[in-house]
């Protein structure tokens, strides 16, 4: 095989590697349709729900009874997570949470929960603050 090929071929399988770690699933993670998410909150007694977006999407509307913790913030932020609780995560679209249940899931979090779709998939009502 000529040098440039194989050197072709590994970058292509750095990149399927690198987009596989973005947007792959997250082992152990619930990834629910709107309705079964909405259920499974209704359901839990021990609940902590997450909007990871920015504070200036937060203000735009949020799920409510949502707490904002920006993905940005969250490093920083993990002991306001109680390990024994049930996380509910959304974002705008889906990634920004996935991302987070990966860093919770990392910190020994076990009961982790993601709206698939981000709040655009969510029908409920959304509360708005200044």
């Amino acid at each position: 095989m000529d040098m440039t090929l194989i050197i072709n071929i590994l970058i292509v399988l750095l990149v399927a590697y690198f987009v596989y770690t973005r947007v792959g699933p997250v082992k152990g993670l619930n990834n629910l349709g709107e309705r079964e998410f909405r259920e499974a909150m209704q359901q839990s007694k021990n609940k902590i729900l997450i909007d990871v977006r920015e504070p200036y999407e937060f203000k735009d509307g949020s799920i409510p009874g949502a707490a904002n913790i920006p993905l940005s913030q969250l490093p920083q932020r993990l002991a306001e997570v109680s390990k024994d609780k049930d996380v509910f995560l959304y974002c705008r679209s889906g990634m920004r949470s996935k991302n987070a249940a990966k860093m919770l899931k990392r910190s020994g979090i076990s009961k982790v929960n993601h709206l698939r779709g981000g709040i655009g998939a969510w029908s409920g009502k959304l509360s708005k603050s200044r």
